[in-house]
């Protein structure tokens, strides 16, 4: 009772002010005069009223055409709701141009003339809003040129910001100021009693969606724990009875009595027992210790201490036992004939499979019978393929088979199958602009796709395609992109320009090229920055983008962030710096890579990520199969899986780390350790096989 009373002035005025929004008038009345006869007075309202608001749109479009600055934005913080200009991306890329025809009003209204303490003035009153709300904003292509005009000596005659002193540009801001004005302050007369309604609705059933999810995962985390504790338990209650058998064996000899050589036997037998052939520990001749037993293994001794070893050494390969071989006919079938929640479990099956395999012979193993089997019909021509599924008309299926050939794409043999297949780099491509950007589809889509770009032939034909410039078009709102899909954009676009064509295609769109780039390059994520600095040093070796990225000021940009950055980022952005100021030519006669056999994508270990598996929208029913469960129940073939040797690994190029990428990588494997493989390396530094085309 107490919390009612506490906020009853607050809930009874909310209560009036949704009453009154949606004009039941009457009702509002009979509510304040009952509010009255209980002493229970209703707070005033807060926000300006609808005939109010007039005055005080004329008042601050006056102050905006008087630049005068100080009232405008008095009258902003004071009027204009917080909630709104500080979430509304409207308001807020509209009051990043407002602070910029304050800052730059005296310039233009004096001709380049003004009272040098004013401007200071302003200038400094602009610098502190880019250094507070205004820093929200650094990361958005649109505005990040304008974070160096404060440093502009002369910014009237600058090809950045011409634009700014034109009276078109200044009648279209307060065009947009008016129109957005009138919006606004309709908008604060919105009752909050709907608002609070609305978010909560929205967010308890969202939580109740994350929660179910999260509680599947755990139950499945839970079982997969317990088999281990059990196991573990097992294990330890044995060695706590060798153990005691063993001390008391030390004890008795201590006091002078002997070991038997049968109870030695005894002891080795239960050791043994679990992990070697019985038999064995019964051959060995305890009667004449230090002869131990007679072996045909050039490894093996044939003392009881060595068995003991190799004991432990099979327990190691035994806990990772191979999985049961699956009928891939059957389900190369119902793949393609079933229903589409059939088909959609078997795809999450067949990628758990997959994902939760240990490293090692398990998980090559389970890969070579999916690629033996030809499971995703890579060198199938019919018309109706696995592959097709990318195509179907259920969204959830198209998700899981993206996932399916995302995971496959995360491993050496898996990129070599898939690329294999003629048409699926044109399929995979189709998705990416059909798919919505903020579905799991396309997310895995593009990983696949950037993992494919691991590989020569690949990388050429997705230039070819013209995959730099939907590349470009996409991150020039970065913003609208989740951190992975930000992440493998920028890496994707990395390893296409460091191509001789993938430059080429970069220098017929320098001006586009560059702003992007220039908008990434304060992302707090330092990987894209890894990727951005190997896309600048990569560009920057054609003279006609440098010559382009000096008109934009693209140094003066570079400078205004390298004061932020930890010293590995400072020294490449150097890098990216002295490319820029070179005069060297653009070397273009070396061999085109179809000429060449060389692959990367031996360098590169294989690598699971975690977003793989993540956000799961199939959920099993009650009784329904799932998982492993579904494939071992429904779809048991007969042993054929035969272990096989995995290949040597190439130990990869290695270079300093100061230098901008200069090899092709994938976000899933790129560490720090591993930063800068892709571009021409620098002077000093050893020159890698340059990737042209």
């Amino acid at each position: 009772m107490g919390d009612v009373l506490a906020y009853e002035a607050e809930l009874l005025g909310l209560v009036k002010e949704y009453l009154d929004f949606a004009g039941f008038q009457e009702t509002v009345k009979v509510f304040k005069k009952e509010c009255k006869i209980k002493g229970k007075p209703l707070p005033k309202p807060a926000d300006v009223s609808s005939e109010d608001s007039l005055p005080l749109q004329e008042e601050m479009l006056t102050a905006f055409e008087d630049g005068d600055q100080k009232v405008f934005f008095q009258l902003w913080e004071e009027h204009i709701l917080s909630s709104l200009h500080d979430s509304d991306p409207v308001a807020q890329n509209l009051e990043f141009y407002l602070h910029i025809y304050f800052a730059t009003f005296l310039l233009k209204k004096t001709m380049g003339k003004p009272d040098k303490a004013e401007l200071d003035e302003r200038i400094s009153y602009f610098k502190a809003y880019l250094e507070t709300k205004g820093a929200a904003l650094s990361q958005t292509t649109e505005f990040l040129p304008f974070y160096a005009l404060p440093f502009v000596p002369n910014p009237m005659v600058h090809p950045s910001f011409k634009e700014l002193f034109q009276d078109s540009w200044t009648l279209d801001l307060r065009t947009r100021l008016e129109t957005f004005l009138s919006v606004a302050l309709k908008a604060r007369q919105t009752p909050r009693l709907l608002t609070i309604f609305k978010e909560s609705g929205q967010c308890n059933k969202e939580m109740m969606q994350h929660l179910h999810q999260q509680l599947v995962k755990r139950e499945h985390r839970y079982m997969t724990n317990l088999k281990r504790l059990r196991k573990l338990q097992m294990d330890y209650r044995g060695l706590l009875e060798v153990t005691a058998e063993l001390v008391d064996s030390l004890e008795a000899t201590v006091t002078g009595k002997m070991i038997t050589p049968e109870y030695i036997q005894n002891v080795c037998a239960c050791l043994f027992s679990n992990h070697l052939k019985q038999t064995v520990a019964h051959n060995i001749d305890f009667t004449r210790p230090g002869t131990g037993y007679y072996s045909m293994s050039p490894c093996d001794d044939g003392y009881a201490s060595t068995l003991l070893r190799a004991s432990l050494s099979s327990m190691k390969v035994q806990d990772v036992p191979l999985l049961p071989s699956l009928d891939y006919e059957k389900l190369k079938k119902d793949l393609i004939t079933g229903n589409d929640r059939l088909k959609a479990l078997l795809l999450q099956a067949l990628r758990w499979r997959l994902t939760t395999s240990y490293p090692g012979e398990q998980r090559d193993t389970i890969m070579q019978a999916y690629i033996s089997n030809d499971l995703l019909d890579c060198h199938s021509n019919c018309q109706r393929s696995v592959l097709q599924l990318l195509y179907s008309k259920s969204e959830v299926v198209r998700q899981y088979m993206a996932r399916l050939i995302n995971a496959f794409a995360s491993l050496i043999e898996g990129r070599a199958y898939l690329s294999q297949n003629p048409t699926l780099l044109q399929m995979l491509e189709d998705r990416l602009k059909a798919e919505d950007k903020d579905s799991l589809t396309w997310e895995n889509v593009l990983g696949a796709l950037q993992k494919f770009s691991l590989r020569r032939t690949l990388q050429s034909a997705m230039i070819q395609d013209g995959l730099i410039f939907w590349l470009v078009d996409v991150l020039i709102d970065p913003d609208c992109l989740s951190d992975y899909n930000l992440e493998y954009c920028a890496a994707l676009l990395m390893n296409l320009c460091l191509r001789s064509a993938g430059k080429k295609i970069c220098a017929s769109i320098p001006n586009a090229m560059l702003r992007v780039l220039s908008g990434l390059l304060d992302h707090e994520n330092p990987k894209v920055q890894s990727y951005v600095n190997g896309v600048l040093y990569s560009i920057l070796a054609i003279p006609s983008v440098r010559e382009e990225a000096r008109e934009m000021g693209m140094e003066e940009i570079l400078r205004c962030f390298i004061k932020e950055r930890n010293e590995e980022m400072v020294r490449q952005m150097e890098f990216v710096i002295k490319q820029l100021n070179s005069e060297e030519p653009f070397n273009d006669s070396i061999v085109s890579d179809d000429e060449e056999e060389e692959e990367y994508d031996e360098e590169d270990s294989d690598i699971l990520e975690p977003d793989l598996d993540k956000d799961e929208v199939l959920l099993p029913q009650l009784g329904e199969l799932s998982g492993e469960k579904l494939l071992t129940t429904e779809y048991l073939g007969i042993m054929t899986h035969t272990p096989k040797a995995k290949k040597k690994q190439f130990a990869g190029v290695h270079q300093s780390i100061d230098e901008p990428l200069q090899r092709p990588v994938t976000p899933g494997y790129h560490r720090t350790a591993y930063l800068i493989s892709g571009l021409l390396v620098a002077e000093g530094a050893p020159k890698s096989s340059e990737c042209n085309g």
